[in-house]
């Protein structure tokens, strides 16, 4: 387990679009709100760079910073821009070293699977994996090797190996990756078979015309 990242925080006051759009632009900070452990909801700001270094890594749960201490969080939730680039908002959610969680871990696939070799197409239904951990134990991903997987062959969630005290909370029988054969496409020049010839218009006119003659 990463050691765990740690955001300086500071008091945010005032609410509105613009006070927002000047904290992240002049002050490269981002609001943002702590929750949770039926304690008080907090308005506070976190540096831009810091968290944004966080995400990129894919922490879940990181120590905020006051001076009133340290306070264990969940990233529970990040609001961007139309584009999807700029944090405009995050909110955290209070959690205790010994609390169980249930988070979205992505799900990295490692090696080269022998099926793809052989000229099938390695197909990945699953990108991320809802698990339940301890707070602190929360892993950057779940590795799924395929260096043993063949054509046709699949690995399903029952599959995975978890990390120790971890609980799979996704259907057992749910595909995380799978090799599909390809299909085989008509050879070039030879009609499929079952395609009935098409109707050119105007024939069947034609046709009617030379049977009253």
């Amino acid at each position: 387990m990463a050691e765990t990242v740690v955001l300086e925080t500071k008091p945010r006051e005032g609410r509105g679009s613009k006070k927002a759009a000047r904290l992240r632009e002049r002050e490269g900070l981002i609001p943002a709100v702590v929750y949770g452990h039926k304690e008080a909801t907090e308005a506070i700001t976190v540096p831009k760079e810091e968290l944004m270094a966080a995400l990129r890594h894919g922490d879940r749960v990181i120590d905020l910073k006051s001076g009133a201490g340290l306070q264990k969080a969940l990233i529970r939730e990040v609001q961007f821009d139309h584009l999807g680039k700029e944090v405009l908002h995050i909110d955290f959610k209070r959690v205790s070293i010994d609390e169980r969680i249930t988070v979205s871990v992505p799900v990295e696939i490692r090696g080269i699977a022998p099926g793809v070799t052989a000229g099938g197409v390695l197909d990945q239904p699953m990108h991320a994996l809802r698990i339940e951990c301890l707070a602190i134990a929360v892993p950057e991903s779940i590795r799924v090797k395929v260096d043993q997987l063949q054509l046709a062959q699949s690995i399903h969630v029952r599959d995975l190996t978890l990390p120790e005290g971890a609980r799979v909370m996704d259907d057992p029988d749910a595909i995380v990756v799978h090799v599909s054969v390809p299909r085989v496409e008509a050879e070039a020049g030879t009609p499929e078979a079952g395609v009935a010839e098409p109707e050119i218009i105007g024939r069947k006119a034609e046709e009617e015309g030379e049977e009253e003659k």
